[in-house]
């Protein structure tokens, strides 16, 4: 792994920031988090384990966030833990037994099919909130039924490619829980965050346990991302959604043309 300068460690930490506040604002932070930390030299497949780790912080603060939202919906969100913690853990196992060359290879699409699936979250946010909202089902407060088995081995499957990947398993989440007939996208975001609170935690524990992650940049990406979670909420006040996102599009197709580049 390289050394870990002061100025490397600066741009992790602002890295880290914009990643914390984008994340805040839109979604999408791991599209400038992962590649600034390989643009530090860092191989792909230690970058995306550290940036896991990184991130981890800010999950949690977001399922805190929305702790009121997924009242009522406890026991139904604890049979939603289990595919999410196994999916990552054999996500997360997966990644370790891939080559680092053949991540190398996959990453760059990896990133494209990121960055598509942060495009279409907008318009399917969209669109789940002009639903209509069942009287007596989808109202925090209220219990939710069982999820049916189906979109367990969904969620599992999304928990596969979290604890391998992780960028984009938001909007995929949130379009199954559209498909269960959830309404309420407030509480759709909480049970999401919960979802990723646990892929991401198991993933960041085995990464942690099989020494691939740069602890320097870890720490400070994740310092970074706290600081920029917290200005990101003043941010979205007071910044244009839009913008953000068309910038972080860029970010992400302008990652996947330098990645693939760089794995030729």
């Amino acid at each position: 792994m390289p050394a870990s300068s002061p100025i490397g460690l600066l741009l992790a930490l602002a890295a880290g920031t914009a990643a914390g506040a984008i994340n805040a604002i839109a979604g999408g932070g791991t599209l400038v988090s992962f590649p600034a930390i390989v643009a530090l030299g860092v191989s792909p497949l230690v970058a995306n384990a550290t940036n896991t780790v990184a991130l981890w912080p800010g999950a949690f603060a977001s399922l805190w966030a929305y702790r009121a939202e997924v009242a009522g919906a406890r026991a139904w969100a604890a049979r939603f833990a289990w595919p999410s913690v196994l999916g990552g853990a054999a996500g997360a196992v997966l990644l370790l037994f891939t080559p680092s060359d053949r991540f190398e290879r996959v990453v760059p699409f990896l990133v494209l099919g990121a960055t598509v699936l942060f495009m279409a979250q907008g318009p399917i946010s969209r669109r789940l909130r002009q639903r209509r909202v069942h009287d007596d089902f989808d109202v925090p407060g209220t219990a939710l039924p069982p999820p049916p088995a189906a979109y367990l081995l969904y969620q599992f499957g999304v928990g596969v490619y979290g604890g391998y990947f992780g960028a984009g398993i938001g909007i995929l989440m949130l379009a199954v829980l559209g498909a269960m007939g959830l309404t309420n996208i407030h509480r759709m975001n909480g049970l999401k965050n919960w979802g990723a609170l646990c892929i991401n935690a198991v993933a960041a524990l085995i990464f942690s346990l099989s020494g691939v992650v740069h602890w320097p940049f870890a720490i400070a990406t994740a310092a970074g991302g706290l600081l920029g979670g917290y200005g990101g909420a003043w941010l979205a006040q007071r910044v244009a959604q839009v913008w953000v996102r068309r910038a972080i599009t860029a970010i992400g197709l302008s990652a996947f043309v330098w990645l693939l580049t760089k794995s030729q």
